[in-house]
């Protein structure tokens, strides 16, 4: 079973947080392999990508999706990972063209140096004017060297757009997706990843952390394959058997085992097919007798034949004016 564990070192300013994704995100990659699946290094990214979103996630309080998204200049277009309060994930990529077992990340997404990495916060309900939260940056340092791991990339973003020092250990192939998460703690308070004010006097700190250096280099030495194979337990006390480990109990029993789950539904894709226009909708049906949509996340098809496209125009007709219903 997926899980994640969160925890603290007693009496310095550090926190962390490990989560291993197994049978979930087996599940995830089996509904795309219908659809002909990822190339073995693409997986290996969005792997990293999910179990990255979920550790950050578990690190603030929100209610709403965090979206970890990559934008490429590569074959890989873009790579998406989505992290909802409960731990519900899902994840995809668009990929055009040939990707090699074992590339690096520039080769996958920063060919030409215009990658791109963005991580939102995207409320559940919104207020008036409220806008989702969003910080970007470039896949390559401030001398313009380019990243070769995502979890290089994520410390840079969270020391660029949040001040703080993250080190990140992540790993995934087709069978585990995992990642260990050690962070200094803000001095302000909960000020990662919240956009407020309160970031900006975390950049004194940057650095100046001893605890945090010893623990982080302790989590550094964490291999790919140790991460894939060991269970949580003997992983934190290989790691910090010398410091005082306190764990954390989880907010509910959801959030200690994030799983797969995709929010994508029939009536979704109708609104979708009504924002198209009758006119779109019916060329789709000449040419092919029906319209098959399916979910970039899951891979599930939503098929609409001529009398289920009619009623979705229907139904759309016989809205009262001003109506507040969601398309």
């Amino acid at each position: 079973m997926s899980e994640l564990h969160k925890f603290l070192f007693d009496g310095v300013p550090v926190r962390g947080a490990l989560v291993r994704l197994t049978d979930d995100w087996q599940s995830l990659l089996q509904r795309r392999a219908a659809s002909g699946g990822y190339p073995a290094a693409v997986t290996e990214l969005l792997g990293e990508m999910t179990a990255a979103a979920v550790l950050l996630h578990s690190n603030i309080k929100f209610a709403g999706a965090l979206v970890l998204q990559i934008f490429g200049d590569g074959p890989v277009k873009v790579a998406v990972a989505e992290v909802q309060p409960d731990m519900a994930f899902r994840a995809t990529a668009t990929v055009q063209g040939a990707v090699a077992p074992g590339v690096p990340l520039s080769h996958m997404v920063n060919v030409l140096g215009q990658g791109r990495c963005a991580i939102t916060l995207d409320p559940r309900e919104r207020q008036p004017g409220q806008r989702p939260y969003q910080g970007i940056v470039p896949l390559h340092d401030a001398q313009g060297r380019a990243f070769e791991r995502l979890s290089d990339v994520i410390g840079h973003y969270m020391r660029q757009s949040e001040q703080l020092d993250t080190q990140l250990v992540l790993a995934a192939d087709d069978r585990v997706a995992a990642g260990l998460l050690i962070q200094r703690m803000p001095a302000t308070g909960e000020a990662n990843l919240s956009g407020t004010a309160a970031v900006a006097h975390e950049a004194d700190a940057l650095d100046a952390n001893e605890d945090y250096r010893r623990i982080a280099t302790l989590a550094a030495s964490l291999t790919r394959e140790e991460l894939l194979t060991l269970d949580a337990d003997t992983i934190l006390h290989r790691l910090f058997w010398q410091e005082n480990l306190l764990r954390l109990a989880p907010a509910s029993a959801a959030q200690a085992h994030p799983r797969f789950a995709c929010t994508c539904s029939r009536e979704r894709v109708g609104a979708m097919l009504r924002g198209l226009g009758v006119a779109e909708v019916e060329a789709i049906l000449t040419e092919q007798g029906e319209v098959d949509v399916a979910c970039d996340f899951c891979g599930q098809h939503y098929r609409f034949d001529p009398v289920d496209a009619a009623q979705l125009f229907l139904e759309q007709a016989q809205q009262p004016p001003g109506s507040d219903r969601v398309q």
